[in-house]
């Protein structure tokens, strides 16, 4: 049986299904594209975040994707001038609720971002600049608690404004502008080491969403 797999840039404001059954209105994925029946997000991104997004309609590929051998990387917009410091924090693991329990995030990566990403404007503004200053920060995790790259530089001090996920294994975001979709022929699910290397093979269409 063939299968269909796609990355998208899913935009802010966006929620990762195709079918939301509470009465109130979402915006859902299949308004970006014309996807086949059966196809289902890898993974979620929250409504208010941005950024790579695998889709498929294999199942099994979901589940390899999804395990913890393979690395999420966010770029974060934290209020503030995060420091060293905090990064370091970061890195050891923090502390932050989840199911009503405190936890301890397993170490990560982090990192400092002295440039600001082009990601362009956001579909809703962060806030006024008089509100003081801001900056961003590099997570990788390979565990995936709710909102948990949120909590993490809550943890610290600094909280997140705006987050972007541009890496899933070896996939990235790289100049994928919101709300474009790249189908793909397959996604080798040839993992690694330490699930590093996720690797594609992307061929044909691309379309840019249309507000």
């Amino acid at each position: 049986m063939s299968h269909s797999h796609f990355i998208i840039h899913k935009p802010y404001g966006y929620l990762s299904q195709f079918i939301y059954e509470l009465k109130r209105k979402k915006k859902l994925l299949g308004e970006l594209y014309d996807f086949p029946k059966g196809t289902m997000a890898i993974g979620r991104l929250d409504e208010d975040s941005e950024g790579l997004l695998l889709l498929t309609t294999d199942g099994m590929m979901s589940e390899i994707i999804r395990s913890k051998k393979v690395d999420k990387e966010y770029y974060v917009q934290v209020d503030g001038i995060i420091n060293q410091e905090a990064i370091e924090k970061l890195k050891i693991g923090v502390e932050i609720g989840f199911n009503g329990t405190k936890y301890i995030t397993k170490p990560c990566d982090a990192r400092l971002i002295t440039e600001i990403p082009a990601f362009g404007a956001r579909g809703k503004k962060i806030r006024d600049e008089r509100h003081g200053p801001t900056s961003w920060a590099s997570i990788t995790v390979n565990e995936g608690k709710f909102r948990q790259v949120r909590k993490m530089t809550a943890a610290v001090g600094f909280p997140t404004l705006r987050l972007v996920r541009v890496r899933i294994g070896n996939v990235h975001l790289n100049d994928l502008q919101a709300g474009e979709v790249i189908e793909l022929e397959d996604f080798n699910d040839n993992i690694k080491n330490q699930g590093n290397q996720l690797y594609q093979e992307s061929e044909s269409v691309n379309q840019k969403y249309k507000c």
